[in-house]
């Protein structure tokens, strides 16, 4: 059978799984499927001769096994090594279940979301030759020392040497010091030391070091870190090329010291964040706006440049936080690049409801540790339900707001997200995004209770707790595309919402800090400076070339707050809230006024607003603008101000007396009258 341009090889694992071939070949044709579908008993060993058929007729495969993928991906690489090959999970995902005979149109599902191409993602390289920092107190690092001296360039830095009996032959260079600083990443680490001082090579029953110094600073490429001290990044875990272990476990230690050995070479690392600057909401004009990325990353990659912010794709670990709590979609996390997970979330749903699926439970999980958890309960328990669809992440928090309307959008009843245990404190940054997709579902009558946090570490209770969760109704599935930028999407997938919402409302309050929402101009005190218009990043505050006026539009604002606190007249307050209405589509008008007319010709200069501010801040309180003339200069058109200086009673600008040109000659003839001056005093002295 071929599914979407790939051809299928299913196999039901020596029969572990209960696959009705017609049933299965049903639902892949709904999704898309065309052709009998051969089912498959033991693809990997008897019936191996059927892949290497296969490969022969070099059309694209796909096969739905990943426990022997580098088992086929061998055999290709031998006879075929240009073969496309992909693999999908369908027993640990649907077919070990105690719902396995229900699971068809879940397979049918993954079967089809596994053949969307996945756009790649670009690479930065990252070069370490094994200069290693071994950072301890006892004789635990110069231990580890002497293991790794043969492959890494080592040095060994002691906070505190006491006690620590100095070696017999000198083989690694000693140190004592206490890391003030560091910084980098593998490759490129830098670190300020305090107390630093050297070895000396006569020291007997302990170590005795030479006159200490401080804010010495050296380079290495990896630090091994065995003080038992907190780390000395944020996240350190997540900084590569620092390894960090507890000196009182033995076994952690040597996972480190054997993990530096692998960290010598050339490395390709994914560059996780595409930022535009163009719409990001930092800044502009000195002024803060938006901080969500700086204040939530949680290995500090990035950092502030006034009015924009920059990324440091050496350090960031890919948590994506930063992606998921941008407003505007300035940053987009890229691993895989583009719109390829939306593209995956809706195919799945789609194929899914097709196949004769229904109220299905979108779970988000990554590998490491939701992959590992799925298999555990399809090994022991009774796995998946039919209805619970895994979408394989690289990490959960890079999803935004965008993603969560969209899927719900397509017809995902509930959306579970599987959190491992090192990322409970970063999931709690999303809790304003999940409040929010709540609230909104709330808010149009969908009931609450669409997102779940699965923070359970034990299969069994994961297990259960999937289980128990009822099945809700969905929303009727959409068909748009995910086109467009992050607020493009979201609104694609909120209006769908809307419209076939069981309680539409045109107006839909939120929560303080959401990124949707209007603005309030108190018009009275308004200038028409157009400040606001110059600082707004999403384009929502706009103005007329043609006339002072301003308008703005709904859609647009992320509620950033630049303008309110740019505007000098401290009129602008915002209102977070979503508007569904035609009217938030388009500009709506705030405010409008007439130019100021040129009080000598009469020509429209200005905005008259603001003309009239300035005369009034002005008049009599500075020393430029002390008499009437002073101030009616003001209010005249650049033409009339340039005449009225022009005229008076002398008819012309006068600048005073010219001063008289001073030249070289001038200072050579007074230094020779100077001297002669001097001797003919001289010379009356003597007489």
């Amino acid at each position: 059978m071929q599914l979407r341009g790939r051809r299928l090889l299913v196999c039901n694992c020596e029969k572990s799984m209960p696959l009705d071939p017609e049933r299965l070949a049903r639902a892949c044709s709904a999704a898309g499927g065309e052709g009998e579908l051969r089912l498959e008993t033991q693809l990997c060993r008897a019936q191996l001769g059927n892949f290497q058929t296969a490969l022969e007729s070099e059309a694209p495969l796909l096969v739905a096994c990943t426990q022997e993928a580098p088992l086929f991906m061998e055999l290709a690489q031998e006879s075929h090594p240009e073969a496309d090959l992909r693999f999908v999970n369908i027993r640990e995902n649907a077919g070990w279940s105690a719902e396995a005979e229900q699971a068809t149109p879940k397979i049918a599902a993954l079967l089809a979301a596994a053949t969307e191409e996945a756009r790649p993602t670009p690479l930065i390289s990252l070069k370490s030759e094994g200069t290693c920092l071994i950072y301890g107190k006892d004789e635990r690092a110069l231990e580890i020392a002497q293991q790794l001296k043969s492959r890494l360039d080592v040095t060994v830095l002691l906070q505190d040497a006491s006690g620590v009996i100095p070696p017999r032959i000198m083989d690694v260079p000693i140190f004592q010091g206490r890391i003030a600083a560091a910084q980098g990443h593998l490759g490129a680490f830098g670190v300020t030391v305090n107390n630093y001082a050297a070895a000396f090579p006569s020291s007997r029953e302990g170590f005795r070091f030479d006159l200490p110094s401080n804010n010495v600073s050296s380079e290495c490429d990896i630090i091994l870190d065995l003080t038992g001290d907190p780390p000395l990044f944020p996240a350190g875990e997540r900084r590569d090329g620092y390894l960090r272990a507890d000196p009182a476990d033995p076994v952690a230690v040597q996972k480190a010291a054997l993990a530096a050995t692998d960290l010598v070479g050339e490395f390709e690392k994914p560059i996780y964040i595409r930022y535009d600057q163009e719409i990001c909401a930092h800044g502009r004009n000195r002024k803060s706006g938006c901080r969500k990325c700086l204040d939530n990353c949680p290995v500090s990659a990035i950092s502030s440049l006034g009015e924009i912010v920059e990324i440091d794709p050496h350090i960031c670990g890919g948590c994506g936080l930063c992606a998921a709590l941008c407003p505007t979609g300035a940053i987009e996390y890229q691993l895989p690049a583009g719109t390829t997970l939306l593209e995956q979330a809706r195919t799945l749903l789609h194929s899914y409801y097709k196949a004769g699926g229904e109220s299905p439970l979108l779970l988000l999980h990554d590998e490491r540790h939701g992959a590992e958890m799925i298999s555990m309960m399809a090994r022991f328990g009774r796995g998946l339900p039919a209805r619970a669809l895994p979408l394989l992440v690289n990490e959960v928090t890079e999803l935004g707001f965008d993603f969560y309307f969209a899927a719900l959008a397509w017809g995902a009843a509930q959306i579970g997200i599987l959190v491992a245990p090192d990322k409970r404190e970063d999931v709690q940054a999303l809790g304003g995004t999940l409040g929010l997709v709540e609230s909104v579902m709330d808010g149009l009558g969908y009931g609450g209770g669409r997102l779940h946090l699965l923070d359970e570490q034990d299969p069994e209770a994961l297990e259960q707790l999937l289980w128990s969760l009822p099945a809700s109704p969905a929303a009727e599935p959409g068909s748009f595309l995910p086109l467009g930028g992050k607020r493009a999407r979201s609104f694609l997938a909120l209006h769908h919402l809307y419209e076939r919402a069981p309680q539409p409302l045109d107006i839909l309050p939120l929560a303080p800090g959401a990124p949707f929402g209007s603005l309030h101009l108190d018009t009275s005190g308004c200038t028409m400076c157009q400040a606001c218009v110059a600082v707004c990043p999403a384009a929502a505050l706009i103005d007329d070339p043609e006339r002072p006026w301003l308008g703005f539009i709904e859609e647009n604002c992320v509620q950033c707050g630049l303008c309110r606190a740019t505007c000098p007249e401290k009129v602008i307050s915002l209102e977070p809230r979503l508007n569904f209405s035609e009217e938030a589509r388009s500009a709506r008008e705030l405010n409008r006024a007439n130019p100021f007319n040129c009080i000598r010709c009469g020509q429209p200069f200005g905005i008259g607003p603001s003309i009239e501010r300035i005369v009034e801040r002005l008049a009599g309180a500075h020393s430029m603008y002390r008499d009437s003339s002073q101030i009616q200069r003001i209010m005249m058109c650049d033409d009339c101000r340039v005449i009225v200086e022009f005229e008076g009673s002398t008819g012309a600008i006068t600048y005073g007396e010219r001063p008289v040109m001073r030249t070289t000659d001038d200072d050579l003839r007074e230094r020779e009258m100077q001297r002669a001056r001097q001797g003919l005093a001289e010379a009356e002295s003597e007489d």
